[in-house]
């Protein structure tokens, strides 16, 4: 039993999982979301007038069963590793998400880990509840494959980061502004992709979200197979002192497409006009089965070529800080999100990101509302100070005793 209020670290984590390791059953089944927390059963539940959308009955159904309300972020970063590392698994990535065609060797011990479709998504127009509901149905046509097969196994289903961030009220107000920094750190469920030459990194990228769209209907979120499960082939990535292309593949992200190549074509440049160099991302290239090649140019991704890149949203929509504008006619028919891009493609240092130079600007628009606010009414306070100035009293006065003051109009 967990008492109300505690989080799970990762040490007691392994300690829970460790009877998946020593029972007969060697075959884990990891579904993994982008976000999760334990509110989500009750908030999506018929009680709150909702239908239902989890109808599978695993828990009910399974002789033994954990339900733990909450995991510290750093625990579920790292449990994929740490599943590997506890048993000679053979791991198994789904990311088609046709089941039909799983096929498991019981003979050996399996770790299947299925990529279910995420929450939330700048590109997504289904709701929440449908996105759930959508994966609750995932979970179980892979488990009922599975029970059909006759193969025993044992399920998690959890994600990379909560939905819903507690927040301690017994707080003091001073303390209010460390605390939301700590729950940001841990709001980053996994390290940046990291491309190697030799023993030393000459590309890092990372992105809290990285997701496509084609033709305006079919979703590909590449989050989890770029940085989680890193079911991606960077083998043609190159890296010069003056060019730099990140280059990922990856092969049957979604049903319809077999393969998928993105490539990230940078340039190291000399400027005259600072006296010094720059890193650019000149253009971003997609190309689908190997024909259909979609290419954009990037608008606003410049940064010395000593520091890294960062930017909130990158993508093709008019309103991102950096833009990504088709091309050609292929390119019109994909649509990029990127959040929380950084990216670095020369000069790393110990295998770590440099300084960010961030694609806002340092006049923001909040900012220069703030200035023509203050010169407006700086303006109107000068304004009224000259005019008060410029006020002059009478230089004479009538006299009740005596007759009355004329002033003539020359005066």
């Amino acid at each position: 039993a967990v008492h109300e209020g505690h989080v799970v670290s990762a040490q007691e984590l392994t300690v829970f999982l460790q009877p998946l390791f020593t029972q007969n059953s060697r075959n884990l089944i990891l579904f993994l979301q982008d976000t999760l927390s334990i509110d989500d059963f009750t908030y999506f539940s018929e009680s709150y007038g909702n239908k239902n959308p989890f109808q599978n009955e695993i828990l009910q159904s399974s002789p033994s069963s954990l339900v733990l309300p909450a995991v510290d972020c750093k625990a579920t970063r790292y449990l994929l590793s740490v599943l590997q590392e506890s048993g000679d698994w053979k791991l198994t990535n789904v990311t088609n998400l046709n089941v039909s065609q799983l096929e498991v060797n019981a003979s050996n011990p399996n770790l299947l880990v299925v990529q279910l479709q995420p929450l939330t998504s700048d590109l997504e127009e289904i709701s929440t509840l449908e996105a759930i509901a959508e994966n609750d149905k995932i979970i179980g046509r892979v488990t009922m494959d599975l029970q059909e097969q006759g193969i025993h196994f044992s399920v998690i289903y959890t994600a990379m980061r909560p939905s819903k961030i507690s927040r301690r009220t017994d707080v003091v107000a001073e303390l209010r502004r460390q605390l939301m920094a700590a729950e940001e750190e841990d709001s980053l469920s996994y390290p940046p992709l990291n491309v190697t030459t030799g023993n030393y990194s000459c590309i890092l990228f990372y992105a809290s979200n990285f997701s496509l769209k084609a033709n305006n209907s079919v979703l590909i979120d590449l989050t989890n197979a770029t940085f989680l499960t890193q079911n991606v082939d960077i083998s043609a990535s190159e890296c010069t002192d003056s060019n730099t292309t990140l280059s990922l593949k990856y092969t049957k992200p979604v049903n319809g497409i077999s393969s998928l190549e993105i490539r990230f074509l940078m340039t190291n440049k000399f400027y005259e006009v600072s006296a010094r160099k720059w890193s650019t991302l000149d253009s971003v290239e997609i190309v689908q089965d190997g024909e259909k090649s979609a290419k954009f140019n990037v608008s606003g991704i410049s940064a010395p070529a000593e520091y890294s890149f960062h930017c909130q949203l990158v993508g093709t929509s008019n309103h991102y800080p950096a833009r990504l504008v088709p091309s050609n006619n292929e390119a019109k028919n994909w649509d990029v999100v990127i959040s929380e891009l950084q990216i670095q493609g020369f000069n790393i240092i110990d295998n770590q990101f440099s300084y960010a130079s961030d694609c806002t600007g340092f006049f923001t628009p909040g900012i220069w509302m703030g200035l023509v606010t203050s010169i407006i009414l700086l303006w109107i306070l000068t304004y009224g100070i000259h005019m008060i100035m410029q006020l002059t009293t009478n230089s004479r006065f009538d006299d009740p005793k005596g007759p009355a003051l004329s002033v003539p109009q020359t005066e």
